[in-house]
C-alpha cells in the first residue's frame, strides 16, 4: 500500500484512518473557522489526525440559483486562515484547469470531483504540481476503471494519489454504496477514503437542490471501516438544517466526536487484523 504523506498527516499504512471533515461550502469566515476549530479539539481528544475540508466553489449543483460558496479568491483566503491559524492540512476541490496553479498555492490536497474524474487533461494539470490529488470516484464508474485515473496522475510522474468512495447511482435521485469498492479500489495500491456523507446524498432529491439521508452516515461509517479504509471524509455543519449547501447529508457537529470514537474502534480492529495477516 502507498502512503501518502500529507505534512504531519498520513493516508495508507497500518495507522489508524484520517479524517476529512469540514463544511460542505465556505458560508462565511466565522462559521468556518469555528467549525475547525472544534474538529481540531475533537480529533486532537480521539488521536485522529484530521484534514480540513471546505469548498470555495461548488460549480456543480443542481440550480443555478443554488449558493456556490465564496469564489476563488475569498475562499482560499479562509482556507489560508484556517491552515495557518489551527496548523492543519486544507483539501479543497478544482474544477477546470485555471484554478489549479492558485489552489495549488494554498491546498495541501488538490480534490478532483466526482463527475470530473475521467477529465484527462484536468487531472493530469493537477498531476504537475506535485501535490497530493484526491481522486473522488464518479457515481457512474466502476472501481476498477479508477486505474486508468490513477494513470492519468501517474503519467506526470506524481504518485501521491488518494482513491475516494462517494456512492453510486442506483435509479433516480438515489446513490448506494457497494462496500467491494473499497476493497477493489485500496488493490490499485493507493490509500482509499470513504465519503460517507455524499454516499447518502439523493442527487437532485429536492426538487431545485439534493437532499440527502443522514441517519444513515454512522452505519455506512462503521460498514466502511470495518471493511477497511484510509480516510473518512464527512460534511459536518453547525446546524446541518440551516446549511446552504448538502445540509440534508451533513453531520451535526455536535454528533462528530460520538460518532468518531465509535468509527476509530471499528477501524481499530480492522488494522489489528491487517497488521496480523502481514
Amino acid at each position: 500500500m502507498k502512503q501518502v504523506q500529507v505534512g504531519p498527516v498520513s493516508f495508507g499504512g497500518s495507522k489508524t484512518l484520517t479524517l476529512i471533515a469540514g463544511p460542505c461550502a465556505i458560508e462565511d469566515e466565522g462559521l468556518t473557522l469555528r467549525i475547525a476549530e472544534t474538529l481540531k479539539k475533537i480529533t486532537a481528544e480521539l488521536n485522529c489526525e484530521l484534514v480540513f475540508k471546505a469548498s470555495y466553489d461548488k460549480a456543480n449543483r443542481t440550480s443555478v440559483t443554488s449558493f456556490r460558496g465564496l469564489g476563488i479568491d475569498r475562499g482560499l483566503r479562509i482556507l489560508e486562515r484556517v491552515k495557518r491559524e489551527f496548523e492543519l492540512p486544507i483539501i479543497s476541490d478544482v474544477h477546470d484547469e485555471s484554478q489549479i496553479a492558485a489552489a495549488a498555492e494554498v491546498l495541501d490536497i488538490i480534490q478532483i470531483p466526482a463527475f470530473l474524474c475521467r477529465q484527462t487533461d484536468l487531472l493530469v494539470a493537477a498531476g504537475k504540481t506535485g501535490k497530493p490529488i484526491n481522486v473522488k470516484k464518479g457515481q457512474f464508474l466502476a472501481p476498477w476503471d479508477m486505474k486508468h485515473g490513477v494513470g492519468k496522475i501517474a503519467s506526470t510522474g506524481n504518485d501521491k494519489i488518494i482513491l475516494t468512495e462517494r456512492g453510486a447511482t442506483f435509479g433516480y435521485n438515489n446513490l448506494v454504496t457497494d462496500m467491494r469498492s473499497l476493497v477493489i479500489m485500496r488493490e490499485l495500491g493507493y490509500p482509499v477514503v470513504f465519503d460517507a456523507t455524499h454516499s447518502v446524498q439523493l442527487p437532485g432529491g429536492a426538487g431545485g437542490s439534493s437532499s440527502g439521508q443522514r441517519q444513515y452516515v454512522g452505519a455506512l461509517s462503521r460498514a466502511a471501516a470495518a471493511t477497511g479504509i484510509d480516510g473518512l471524509f464527512w460534511e459536518v455543519h453547525e446546524d446541518p438544517d440551516k446549511a446552504l449547501c448538502d445540509g440534508a447529508n451533513s453531520l451535526p457537529l455536535a454528533q462528530v466526536k460520538a460518532m468518531l470514537q465509535q468509527i476509530l474502534a471499528f477501524d481499530a480492529i480492522f488494522k489489528q487484523g491487517e497488521a496480523t495477516e502481514a
